[in-house]
Parts: structure tokens; sequence; C-alpha cells
């Protein structure tokens, strides 16, 4: 479908506030840059074709309102108290990027949104909040984001396994990527640019896959279509590079936060990120296996019957090769 014009605008709205938000020399300026993206991306969220859009909506205003309302009360304690407005400040940063322990929003308003929605929530909305984490942490490293990392990785891993909606997975799934990317923002500017932009790139063809099969249910994935085969394949061929499972493009980023961890010295964290991956992994897995092992009729509420003339085998075959290509180059270098 294409987007209208009011789309396009509050689009570029939301891009303007997350570079004003990152780019600011001041903590009032990355204030109005988050306020600005907010404010764009309510309309976004808005839909009439989709019944719970206006819930999401409420939600994700109110919990980003509270955000900004932490924020501005730690302005107020900067002059008196910095320890406790930069804890103000962090709690703030990871309350609207939906880290654990602050996560609660993050799977409802996921649950009401269409897939292109949720790209964004996904990955541009997480890009204000990470980087103005990474300044505070450079200025003064807190106990609260370690202790942020470790719960983040465990709700993550254990939240989404007796899910059913692909929805809330990929939210489960992104509260553990969470983790990884603030261990990365412990060691690196550079090594969490590498990791978001890893986990944006395989999030992202994971959720456009999801929304061209009109997939909302793990059931959804087992649908009969001409080709459905090799749909299947990619699917779960990016959900696993999703999980970090070897020779898969997402496999990289993990790879070298173990190697950056192991140096710094960070075996406890370590071995809960890596606990947390084989439970992702666990349920990727099992949705996999299900989907490529078991037969069944074509469903009714599949609204699209063919495959479109884009989405040939040999496209498929190009875009699973895209997947490997990457690490089996790494691997060889």
């Amino acid at each position: 479908m294409p987007l209208s014009s009011s789309q396009i605008l509050f689009f570029s709205t939301l891009m303007l506030g997350t570079t004003l938000s990152i780019s600011s020399s001041s903590w009032f300026g990355a204030w109005m840059g988050l306020e600005l993206n907010l404010l764009s991306f309510i309309p976004l969220i808005s839909s009439k074709n989709n019944q719970y859009s206006s819930e999401a909506a409420l939600k994700y205003f109110l919990i980003q309102a509270l955000g900004s309302s932490i924020i501005i009360m730690s302005a107020s304690f900067m002059m008196s108290s910095g320890d406790l407005a930069t804890t103000l400040l962090t709690v703030a940063l990871l309350l609207k990027a939906g880290a654990a322990p602050f996560h609660f929003w993050f799977p409802s308003v996921m649950e009401g949104l269409q897939w292109l929605q949720v790209i964004i929530l996904m990955t541009i909305q997480k890009i204000a909040p990470l980087s103005l984490l990474s300044y505070l942490l450079y200025s003064d490293t807190l106990y609260i984001v370690p202790a942020a990392i470790i719960t983040s990785a465990l709700v993550g891993a254990i939240g989404g396994i007796n899910q059913t909606f692909l929805r809330k997975i990929m939210a489960y799934s992104s509260i553990n990527h969470m983790a990884w990317m603030m261990s990365a923002i412990l060691i690196s500017e550079t090594d969490w640019l590498l990791y978001f932009s890893f986990y944006c790139l395989i999030s992202s063809s994971v959720a456009i896959l999801f929304n061209y099969q009109d997939a909302f249910h793990v059931s959804h994935v087992m649908n009969h279509t001409p080709y459905s085969s090799h749909m299947k394949v990619l699917t779960f061929t990016s959900l696993l590079s999703l999980g970090g499972l070897p020779p898969f493009t997402g496999f990289i980023p993990k790879w070298i936060i173990i190697q950056e961890m192991v140096s710094s010295h960070m075996f406890v964290m370590l071995a809960v990120l890596l606990a947390s991956a084989l439970l992702t992994l666990f349920y990727y897995l099992r949705m996999a296996m299900t989907a490529l092992t078991i037969s069944s009729p074509k469903t009714k509420w599949s609204t699209k019957s063919s495959v479109s003339s884009y989405m040939t085998p040999s496209m498929i075959y190009i875009n699973t090769f895209g997947l490997l290509a990457p690490s089996v180059f790494t691997i060889i270098l």
C-alpha cells in the first residue's frame, strides 16, 4: 500500500526528532528531539484498519510521556545531586527503549501494530534512547546498567518461550537483543553501532517476510502457497540468523561482542547472555521445525493466494545467499 503524504510528513519529522536528539549538545535539545519523535510516531501508529491501534497508541504515549517527565525531573536534581540525576536519566532512557525491568509496555504495544510499524518501533525508535544512554555511560558508569543487561537477557529469553503470537515473540527477542546492545555500549561505541546495524537489518527482514505472508500467529507460517517451501526456508533462515546461530550473519556481531567481553573480563554477564541466546534459539528452532516438517492445509485467513513476481525462487535464493555470505567471508578472512 503506497504511503500517504501525511505518513511521509510524520516519518520525516520522526527521523528529524531522532537526528536532533542524538546530535544535540545539551540535554534540553535531546529532550526536544525525543518529544518530536514521540509526537510523530503516534499518527503513524493510528490506523482505521486496525482496531487495536488506538490502544497501542495510548499505551505508547503514556509510557513515553512518563519517561519524558522523569527526564524533566532529573534536570531539577542536576545542580544539587549529580548521581541522582544521572540515575533518573538512565531509568528514563531504559523505559523509553523498552529494556527490562521497564519492558512491560513493549510486548503489548507491539501486539497492536502492523508489521511495518513494528519495524519502526524495533529499530528507529531505539536509536535515540540508546545513543543518549551511551553518552551517560561514558561520563559516569552506573550500577543500574549491568542489572538491566542481566534482567533484559533473562526476560527476553524466558518471556518468549510460551508465546504463540509472532509480534510478541519478536518483542521479547528485541528485549533480549537490548541486553547485547547495552553490553556493547559498555565496551565501545563502535561495537554497539555494529551490533545495532546488524540487528536492524535482520529484524527488519524477518518482519517484512511476516508482513508479506500476513502471518501474525505461529500457525500462520504453515500456509500453503506456491513456493511455500522457499518462503519457509528464507523465513526461518532469517529467524535463526536473528537468533545468532552460526554460520548466519547474526552470529558475526555476537561473536565480536563475546570476544570483547572476554577481553574485558565480563564473565558473569557473558554467561547470562549466552544462556539467554540458547533459549531464544530454542523457540526459533521450535517454530522452524514445526513449520518445515508438518504439512497443513491452506488456511482461510491468508489474503495472498500466490507469490508475486518479485518473489521468484531465484530472488529467494539470492536473499538466502545474502544471509550466509557475510559470515562465510568473515570466517575465510
